[in-house]
């Protein structure tokens, strides 16, 4: 039986007819669950398909594009990293850097922060910040106000660590400040520091040869595949390529480490900002609401944190180009689950499978904007 965090429990038969009832009702092409009970695997199973054109059935071995999980991972690297006493999380990254933030060279003029000029705010910005998404920056200067602008400026809205906003941007600096300090860049420092300890032999924040026989296609709402994008640099905010497999070697010795109270999860689960916006993402998001205020909505180093009478639950998701994921773990059961998906209509079951899988039904829900196959948005 797979233990849930109020106590109760479901076989692992009942829970697998119920996820594939939800997967072919809902129209989900792929979805991975992963489930862990006193801190050990114990249930893992993928649904549907890697491509729909094909035919394959979808396994824990295929790669998947982790999209924002790649910020998970990095906030555990940027947390090791001030556990060994390399990086200062809360001293101004500009103080690593010999030139102004601004005239930070890059090959792209569009990639650099030229635009922050005339802005000395910039000055504030800490490792916590970045992690806690609240640098101010927009989530990426191409996403305006307006719409997409290839040629978007990149931008602070208010004053540094005084609110939440998800920023790829911040992400990206924090990854620059980090190669500058170690004299490394982002793939030797998460392969030396956490793929290779873990035994993560098919994960990498850039796409290897090795990938090509075994990965899955992300899916369109309706079932069309998007074309695979190979990514050459590596990137902390998103560029990560992971099996379940793999992921779950991560995600459990997290989990593991928290049950333990280990210092570097006191690190990454350490809430930075308390979350008081009616929505992640979109117009809502600029609005305040008392919502949360019972789960104590927050963040911490990359990671969602949030309180139940269970105790603590850590989550981080990841959407993108067809692909859409959700992670949580409760480090005073020992219990977590994560369901990863190379489908666009996989967020609308992920209310009913946590609960069904693991009790969760402390997940913000219209925070994440996940709207029910049946229509309705899950509060």
């Amino acid at each position: 039986m797979l233990q849930r965090i109020d106590g109760s429990s479901i076989s692992e038969p009942e829970l697998t007819s119920h996820i594939q009832a939800l997967v072919e009702a809902a129209s989900v092409t792929g979805l991975s669950v992963t489930i862990f009970n006193a801190g050990g695997l114990v249930y893992q199973q993928p649904f549907g398909l890697s491509n729909v054109e094909t035919g394959d059935s979808l396994r824990t071995d295929h790669v998947f594009y982790g999209a924002s999980l790649s910020k998970s991972v990095f906030g555990y690297l940027v947390a090791d990293l001030a556990r060994d006493g390399i990086i200062d999380l809360d001293r101004p990254l500009q103080e690593y850097f010999s030139v102004p933030i601004p005239e930070l060279p890059f090959a792209n003029a569009w990639r650099g922060f030229q635009d922050l000029t005339d802005d000395p705010r910039y000055e504030k910005i800490t490792a916590r910040m970045c992690l806690g998404h609240t640098t101010g920056f927009p989530n990426w200067r191409w996403l305006t106000p307006q719409g997409l602008d290839e040629n978007g400026k990149l931008w602070i809205d208010f004053d540094p660590g005084t609110n939440y906003q998800y920023s790829g941007e911040g992400i990206r600096l924090l990854q620059i400040a980090a190669e500058e300090i170690t004299g490394e860049g982002l793939e030797t420092l998460a392969r030396r520091r956490v793929f290779d300890p873990l035994g993560m032999e098919m994960t990498s924040y850039v796409w290897q040869d090795r990938f090509n026989e075994s990965y899955c296609l992300g899916h369109a709402a309706d079932q069309t595949p998007f074309p695979k994008d190979t990514e050459d640099e590596a990137g902390a905010a998103g560029s990560m390529e992971n099996t379940p497999e793999d992921y779950a070697k991560f995600f459990g010795h997290v989990l593991r480490l928290a049950v333990m109270e280990d210092s570097l999860t006191q690190f990454l689960f350490a809430p930075s900002i308390r979350i008081r916006s009616k929505m992640q993402f979109g117009p809502e998001a600029q609005e305040v609401t008392t919502e949360n205020d019972g789960i104590e909505l927050s963040y911490g180093l990359g990671w969602g944190l949030l309180q139940t009478p269970f105790g603590l639950g850590a989550f981080k998701e990841g959407h993108g180009e067809g692909f859409q994921h959700y992670t949580i773990l409760f480090p005073e059961t020992g219990t977590g689950i994560m369901l990863l998906s190379n489908s666009d209509n996989a967020e609308s079951i992920f209310k009913e499978v946590l609960e069904l899988g693991v009790g969760d039904t402390f997940t913000p829900w219209r925070w994440e904007n996940y709207v029910s196959y049946q229509g309705v948005t899950n509060s």
